[in-house]
């Protein structure tokens, strides 16, 4: 299987989502199973486009009926939340528990429900352009969460918010995969 993430912030905006709708729906047309996680704006352009094909999606939710959201992929182990907080830093143990179940859930995103096996590449938009743990601020909001792991993991990041980066992105799927 080739996994991908597509996440992003909830203020992407329109014309990014129709991008990211476009490209779910040829990924999934190449068999590419995305994962995502349920959020309005990006999560859900994403999940839209891989709908479009009848895509295989794993859509990892925080809670059960996030965002009325039905997968049944909704219960964190203890394992994620440990990662997570791994992850978050030194702040971890002040956040509430829903802010926990968010970033723990984003841990799957990336390295899967058994967290052992990462995502080819992460596609996303946050406002700050934000591709890599380092680059990572408080403006780059939740999915930072998923950009720091997928750097832990040597996961490729596109964020859309980068000039060239969806062009960038056609040109690794053509060199790494052969896809048009």
């Amino acid at each position: 299987m080739k996994y991908y993430t597509g996440i992003g912030s909830r203020e992407t905006p329109d014309d990014i989502l129709q991008e990211m709708t476009h490209i779910a729906s040829v990924l999934a047309c190449h068999e590419f199973v995305l994962r995502s996680g349920g959020a309005y704006g990006a999560d859900t352009a994403f999940e839209t486009g891989c709908d479009i094909q009848d895509g295989c999606k794993t859509i990892f939710l925080p809670w059960k009926n996030f965002n009325k959201n039905n997968s049944s992929l909704h219960l964190i182990s203890d394992e994620a939340m440990e990662l997570a907080g791994d992850v978050y830093g030194d702040g971890w143990k002040y956040r509430k528990t829903p802010v926990k179940l968010l970033m723990a859930r984003n841990v799957y995103q990336v390295v899967g429900m058994n967290l052992d096996t990462p995502s080819e590449f992460v596609l996303c938009w946050t406002p700050d352009g934000c591709e890599s743990e380092k680059t990572r601020k408080p403006t780059t909001g939740g999915t930072g969460q998923a950009i720091a792991l997928a750097s832990r993991n040597l996961v490729p990041v596109f964020n859309f918010a980068n000039k060239n980066r969806i062009e960038e992105f056609r040109t690794f799927m053509e060199k790494q995969y052969g896809l048009h």
